[in-house]
């Protein structure tokens, strides 16, 4: 089978407004038939994305640019975690919850534009794959491939499960197993250093050893590295702690703001009520009203023409009387 092809028309089908993806498969699995037999069944088995994949693959397809953005921020926090830079971890976090909320913004701006609505609980589907997308380089290049079917999560230590994530992951560039580490030509002198040493020390005499017990029964100093590895680790979980307590805050508002809205509805329906109610009752007053006024709207319409016939009739008697006195 042609894995080109079928990508090719992966893309166009995922670029779809989401009511029209299933016809669009089938149409595209019965042009493809010429093809032979595999290309229409993989065509076939494209799935569904979800509603929040869908959004992400229309926010990936008009808007790249914003998952550029935060592509690059997660290659910032990765170095700033391999070099152990606390510091520039809480302000990569604090850069990571500005980007993510404009980027959640975005992406339920062009899911609108394409007349299907984001709720709330999709709207957090969507946070949880962009924020997937800054820890993980796997999850980044499935994100932005256009062609999700479903949302990513990362729980911060492995890394992103993209099985079933992506509609032709062959379409998507291989991910490395653990991120690049730069080292710098100091770092490789000293491990080259390092490795001379311990190769001396295997060599030396045992003249030397009484030297060298002394000095392992010198107390060592705590590991700079691994006190470093902690506090960017107290750095990260300091970073993870302000932004549950801004996303909770953020929660409580919405919450309140929707109390608020319920309690003005319903006072609003219930005045709706009351003057359904009402004018329920003054539409009934008024159709028995209407009927009392046709039925002697009628009796007066009958006593007029014969107050008429009577008056023609006196008239023609004036007449006659007048005629007969000539």
């Amino acid at each position: 089978m042609d894995d080109k092809a079928l990508a090719a028309i992966a893309l166009e089908l995922y670029a779809l407004p989401f009511d029209d993806f299933v016809a669009a498969r089938a149409a595209a699995a019965k042009a493809s038939a010429g093809s032979g037999k595999e290309l229409p069944a993989a065509v076939k088995s494209l799935p569904k994305p979800s509603v929040a994949a869908w959004a992400i693959n229309m926010l990936a397809i008009h808007q790249p640019e914003v998952l550029d953005e935060l592509a690059g921020l997660g290659e910032k926090m990765r170095a700033a975690q391999s070099s152990l830079d606390a510091a520039a971890l809480r302000e990569l976090g604090r850069e990571r919850r500005t980007l993510l909320a404009a980027a959640v913004d975005a992406t339920r701006s062009e899911a609108e534009r394409r007349g299907r609505g984001i709720s709330a609980t999709i709207a957090s589907d969507v946070e949880q794959t962009l924020r997937a997308l800054t820890a993980d380089e796997g999850a980044a290049a499935a994100v932005q491939s256009g062609l999700l079917v479903q949302a990513l999560s990362a729980d911060g230590v492995d890394t992103v499960d993209l099985n079933g994530a992506v509609a032709v992951p062959g379409a998507v560039p291989v991910r490395r197993t653990s991120p690049p580490v730069a080292v710098s030509p100091s770092a490789g002198a000293a491990a080259k250093e390092k490795e001379r040493t311990t190769t001396e020390r295997a060599t030396r005499p045992e003249a030397d050893q009484p030297r060298l017990k002394a000095v392992r029964q010198t107390p060592r100093p705590a590991s700079p590295s691994a006190l470093e590895r902690a506090k960017a680790a107290l750095a990260e979980a300091k970073a993870a702690e302000e932004e549950s307590v801004l996303l909770a805050e953020e929660l409580r508002t919405q919450l309140e703001d929707t109390e608020a809205e319920v309690m003005d509805l319903t006072r609003e329906t219930r005045e709706l009520r009351a003057r359904l109610q009402a004018a329920e009752g003054q539409l009934e007053r008024s159709r028995k009203q209407l009927g009392t006024l046709a039925a002697e709207a009628k009796q007066a319409a009958r006593a007029a023409e014969k107050a008429q016939r009577s008056a023609m009739l006196a008239q023609e008697r004036v007449l006659r009387l007048g005629n007969t006195r000539d």
